[in-house]
C-alpha cells in the first residue's frame, strides 16, 4: 500500500485530441484522478508549435484547480526564433514549472543543436524537461546522454521510458550513466515486470509515474506500480515522492 504520500502523475495532457477522444476539460480529468487516487497532475498542451497558444490553454486549464493541477511549457524548434522569450514568459508570467518537448513533431533528433536554447534555459534555472521518448529515431532515449552530459543542471525525463524494449534499455543506460535521467512510467505496452525492471536497474529514485491523462486510462497506469514486485518506499518514491523533489512541489 502506499500511505501518506501524494501520488503525482508526471504525464497529463491539455487541448483537445479528436483522433483519440482527448477531452480537455479539468472538471472530467479531476473526477478520473479521484477515482484512481491521483493527487496532483502535471498537464501540457503539444498542439501548437508556436508554444503560445497551447501554453495559454495549460495555465487556464491548471487557474480551474491549482491545488490539482500543475503546468508545464511547451515549445518547438519548428518556431525556433521565439522559444526562448515564450518559455520566459510561460515560466514567469504563466507560473509553469518545467518544460514539455515532443520531438516526433520536428524534424531533429533531440540532441541535434536547434534544441540547445531549450537546455541551456533549462540548465541556468535548474528545471526539468520530459520528452516523448520511443523508436522514432527523433525520440531515442539513448540521445538524452549526450544532454545531460552537456547540461548538468537541467533534468532530463525519458517520457515512456522509451516504450518498447530496445529504446527502454537504452534509457536504462542513459539513467545509469546519468544522475540527472530519470525514467517516466506510462506506456501504451502492458509488458508484466517493466516497472521492476526500471526500478531494479536505473534506481527507485530515478524513475516518476506517469499516466497520459487524457489520451489513457490512469487506472491500469497507476496499477502496475502499486502491483509491482518492489518495495512499498520504492512505490513510494515512484509514485509521488521523486517528482515532488524534482518539481519543488
Amino acid at each position: 500500500m502506499i500511505e501518506e504520500q501524494r501520488v503525482i502523475d508526471f504525464h497529463g495532457h491539455t487541448g483537445r485530441l479528436d483522433l483519440y477522444n482527448g477531452v480537455d476539460d479539468p472538471d472530467l480529468i479531476l473526477r478520473a484522478m479521484d477515482r484512481v487516487g491521483i493527487d496532483v497532475s502535471c498537464v501540457f498542451n503539444i498542439f501548437h508549435p508556436d508554444g503560445t497558444t497551447g501554453n495559454d490553454i495549460t495555465a487556464r486549464f491548471v487557474a480551474e484547480h491549482p491545488e490539482r493541477f500543475v503546468g508545464f511549457a511547451y515549445v518547438s524548434p519548428m518556431m525556433a526564433e521565439g522559444m526562448v522569450a515564450e518559455l520566459t514568459r510561460a515560466i514567469d508570467e504563466l507560473g509553469l514549472v518545467a518544460i514539455k518537448l515532443y520531438p516526433p513533431y520536428t524534424q531533429w533528433d533531440l540532441n541535434e543543436p536547434i534544441w540547445h536554447p531549450i537546455y541551456e534555459f533549462a540548465n541556468e534555472r535548474g528545471l526539468a524537461i520530459i520528452f516523448h521518448t520511443g523508436s522514432d529515431p527523433h525520440s531515442d532515449p539513448g540521445l538524452l546522454a549526450d544532454c545531460a552530459a552537456r547540461f548538468p543542471n537541467a533534468n532530463f525525463v525519458s517520457g515512456h521510458a522509451g516504450n518498447v524494449a530496445e529504446p527502454r534499455a537504452a534509457a536504462i543506460r542513459a539513467a545509469q550513466d546519468y544522475p540527472n535521467i530519470y525514467l517516466e512510467t506510462c506506456s501504451t505496452f502492458r509488458t508484466p515486470g517493466v516497472i521492476e525492471q526500471l526500478v531494479n536497474e536505473a534506481g527507485a529514485d530515478r524513475v516518476l509515474f506517469g499516466s497520459d491523462i487524457a489520451l489513457m486510462d490512469s487506472r491500469p497506469q497507476l496499477g502496475k506500480i502499486i502491483t509491482a514486485d518492489i518495495s512499498d518506499e520504492a512505490k513510494r518514491m515512484v509514485c509521488g515522492g521523486n517528482a515532488a523533489r524534482l518539481l519543488g512541489i
